[in-house]
């Protein structure tokens, strides 16, 4: 396996020559959205912020769980609906792909010109109801958030999940769907979730119907992102990751770039185009 660090003298070469004129799916993770100002879970540093996400079991069946996690996300739901796509974004989505599968859920793949976008995770901007289904987009909810509670705290530290680390009030209210009463929640696969299987036999459709698997910013510490680098391995199809710092999926890869994907991608598309 190849390896190289970003820098001066980069040599991306070995990269260019594994995609130019083959068809190429990508697999993306939060080291994409970094660079944007939104937190990941397994980064550099993550040890030092002990960040706990919210676990699927606990939101639907605690409702003292769903009341930290919607007082929290209405706190943190101002920066995060507003965090622009940074150079990574912008540089994938002017590449021709057979699809982009991306493990984040904030929408910055779409806002960049992204198409055919398989979000594993789904998206927080979207929530359901749990008993009607019924769906509400978030900026909606948030309106009727502040509306219930008007003295929401509006300053506190973005956590990965959107929502940020604070403690609510006890009065604070969380509101029920419109159309029946029930419960909402973000339409988004928790940790300890499954990801529905029409949504992941999208995602093997897109990564099947390419030559190479690219990983751009993801540890695949999480199987559901793995699962596409195991699946590329038993096909004999070539594995390439940009990710800065080690990842689970190392040892499947052809070559490897320890690098931020923002600094990489730009650079990378730029050769491509010069080297078609």
């Amino acid at each position: 396996m190849q390896s190289s660090a970003l820098g001066p003298f980069v040599d991306l070469a070995p990269l260019i020559e594994l995609m130019r004129g083959r068809r190429v799916a990508m697999l993306t993770g939060a080291g994409c959205s970094t660079e944007s100002g939104i937190p990941d879970y397994r980064g550099p540093g993550t040890r030092e912020r002990a960040r706990h996400p919210i676990q699927h079991r606990a939101f639907v069946g605690d409702p003292e769980a769903r009341r930290r996690y919607w007082a929290r996300s209405a706190v943190g739901w101002p920066f995060f609906s507003t965090v622009s796509p940074n150079a990574a974004h912008h540089a994938i989505a002017s590449m021709e792909l057979t699809g982009l599968i991306t493990q984040n859920v904030d929408r910055l793949h779409h806002r960049a010109g992204s198409q055919n976008v398989v979000e594993l995770h789904g998206a927080l901007a979207e929530v359901r109801c749990l008993d009607c289904t019924a769906r509400e987009s978030r900026d909606a909810l948030q309106v009727r958030i502040l509306a219930l509670n008007p003295g929401l705290r509006q300053v506190a530290e973005l956590a990965p999940d959107g929502d940020t680390e604070l403690e609510p009030e006890a009065s604070f209210r969380v509101p029920s769907c419109l159309a029946c009463g029930g419960v909402l929640k973000p339409d988004v696969v928790f940790f300890g979730d499954n990801v529905p299987r029409p949504r992941v036999d999208s995602a093997f459709a897109i990564a099947d119907a390419a030559d190479v698997l690219l990983v751009v910013g993801s540890s695949l510490t999480v199987f559901s992102g793995y699962r596409f680098v195991l699946r590329a391995a038993e096909r004999g199809q070539p594995v390439a990751i940009v990710n800065l710092g080690e990842t689970r999926g190392d040892s499947h890869a052809v070559l490897r770039v320890d690098a931020r994907a923002g600094e990489v991608m730009p650079v990378l598309v730029q050769a491509l185009r010069e080297n078609a």
